[in-house]
This record gives C-alpha cells, sequence and structure tokens, in this order.
C-alpha cells in the first residue's frame, strides 16, 4: 500500500512510498484511510523522525476489516479515529476504543477535523470542571483547538474571553466568545480557567490573570519561548492556583468516546467545524507551508487515494 514517509532529502521532507500492510492486533480494526488532517504538533515529528517513519493521527475512512476480538463496529462502517501514528497511509490499523461511527449527516471531510484537535479542546476544558457560570480565558483562540474550545466552553455554559488577532472578532464571536481582544495583558480577569498554547509572556499574563484556587492549563508553546515562573508571581491574589501541562497521549482512555460526544455535537448543529484547505495527499508540501505560515483559521484536509 501507498503511504506519507519521512524522507529528509526531499524539499517536503515527505514521498509517497510503497510500504507494508498494517498487521493488525485482536483488538484493533483495519480502516481504508479517506482523509486526514493537520495539526501542528506534527511539524515538529517531522522534524526529528528518522527517514521512513509514517505520520499522521486524525483518520476518517471505512472499516475494511472489523476487530478480530469482536469489538468496535462491523466492517463497511464509517469511523473517525486518533492514532499516535502511521495515519497518513491507505489503510490504518486502529485500536477499537479510539474509534467512533460517524453519523450518517456528518461527512468524512468534517469528521477529519475533529479527533485530535476536538479531543485536545474537550479535555482541557475538563479540568475546569462544571464550567455553567465561570470565566473562562483562551489563548491562540483563532487555532482549531482554540476553536473548539470556545464553543465547547460556551456549551457548558461558561463566559469566554479569547485571545486572537483583531481580523478573527467577528468569527470568534459567532462561536460563542463574548470577548475578543488581540493581547493577552487587554484581558481583565481573574478567570477560573485559562487554557494557555503560546508560552512565553503569554503565559507570564496568565498566572497574573488567574483565580485565586484556579487554574491554567499548558497544552503548547506556539512562541518558542520560556517563561520564568516563581512563586512571588502567584502571591498575592492568586493562592492555590495551580499550572498543568495536557498531551492528549497521556490524557488518559476513551479518546473514542470522546471523539463520539464530538460527533454528536457536530451532527445535531451545536459544534461548527471549519475546513480551511482541502488538497490531494499527492499535495502535501503546498499544505504544510500553509501551516507553517498560519495563513489559515481552521483545518487543512488532505484526500487520500492510491
Amino acid at each position: 500500500m501507498l503511504a506519507l514517509v519521512t524522507s529528509h532529502d526531499s524539499a517536503a521532507g515527505l514521498r509517497l512510498a510503497e510500504v507494508e500492510e498494517p498487521q493488525p492486533h485482536a483488538n484493533e480494526a483495519l480502516v481504508s484511510a479517506h482523509a486526514t488532517s493537520l495539526n501542528r504538533g506534527e511539524l515538529r515529528l517531522l522534524a526529528i523522525r528518522p527517514d521512513g517513519w509514517i505520520p499522521g493521527q486524525d483518520i476518517v475512512g471505512v472499516v475494511e476489516r472489523a476487530a478480530a476480538d469482536g469489538s468496535g463496529p462491523a466492517a463497511g462502517t464509517r469511523v473517525a479515529a486518533l492514532v499516535d501514528q502511521a495515519g497518513w497511509a491507505e489503510r490504518v490499523a486502529v485500536s477499537t476504543d479510539r474509534l467512533a461511527i460517524l453519523p450518517d449527516d456528518v461527512s468524512l471531510v468534517s469528521a477529519a477535523t475533529l479527533p485530535v484537535a476536538g479531543t485536545t479542546a474537550l479535555r482541557t476544558l475538563r479540568h475546569g470542571g462544571d464550567l455553567a457560570g465561570q470565566r473562562v480565558l483562551i489563548t491562540g483562540a483563532s487555532g482549531a483547538v482554540g476553536r473548539f474550545q470556545i464553543q465547547i466552553a460556551r456549551e457548558q455554559g461558561a463566559s469566554v474571553t479569547a485571545i486572537a488577532a483583531s481580523r478573527h472578532v467577528e468569527d470568534l464571536r459567532g462561536l460563542g466568545a463574548e470577548q475578543v481582544v488581540e493581547s493577552i495583558d487587554l484581558a481583565k480577569g481573574p478567570f477560573s480557567l485559562i487554557t494557555e498554547s503560546v508560552g512565553g509572556e503569554s503565559l507570564a499574563h496568565a498566572i497574573e490573570r488567574v483565580a485565586s484556587g484556579g487554574i491554567i492549563v499548558m497544552f503548547g508553546s506556539s512562541s518558542g519561548e520560556l517563561t520564568p515562573i516563581g512563586f512571588r508571581q502567584f502571591v498575592p491574589g492568586h493562592e492555590g492556583a495551580r499550572l498543568q501541562t495536557f498531551a492528549y497521549y497521556t490524557s488518559g482512555s476513551g479518546i473514542g468516546a470522546d471523539i463520539a460526544s464530538l460527533l454528536a455535537l457536530v451532527a445535531a448543529g451545536r459544534l461548527e467545524t471549519r475546513v480551511a484547505l482541502t488538497l490531494p495527499w499527492t499535495d502535501i508540501a503546498q499544505a504544510l507551508d500553509a501551516l507553517r505560515q498560519r495563513s489559515f483559521s481552521g483545518k487543512a484536509v488532505l484526500i487520500v487515494a492510491g
């Protein structure tokens, strides 16, 4: 079968190559992939993995062969899944607890935006507990995760302040943000929950705005900057607040169930997915360049075709 594999001799860092077919374990379904979406974390992985490695985490497609142990959906079922690697291939072996059945009225392309970005949004917000009536601050809010965080937090009854460039103001207000400001130093706290993906000065300002007993969930550092952190930043005024790191691959079980809950929200018209760019997987270089340049808001989706 064909797959995109790392190749540091090529301009894109990837090439289409013939690779061995996956050999599913008893609890894994074999999924024929239709589409995948790009995630910023994959840019770093492409740079550090050896030649011949198959990237890819977001998978949507059709079950080609059901799991041998009887778990999961039958052959012919449309599914969405999150895998740790090897997703940019024509066929992927997926543990059945990491996939979900697509509702009939959710397209494969729309579903491709959900696995990593959607579950990250859902699980980072869970650190805040019951969000009803809480004030939530979201940095990097125009990205795929931020857009989902705004909608889910608002769905759960939170008052949301989003940090994003001015060109995104109307868009993010339409998703449910009560306030959108360009810089975190313009955000008026305190906030009981802050989701932080920028790092550097943004994280420093987040500490100044977290409520006593509140939580800052760090799930990225797009600025690439370090933040000096000391006890005196938390007192007085932020006593009992804490910093929590988050990575989807250490965030616990039930990923398939979470994808299913996100798909249900999409099917009900309560969660918007935005496909900003759709390209065949042979145009991976163009998609990666657009991702690096942050030239779109939403998700880039690759259509897998042999």
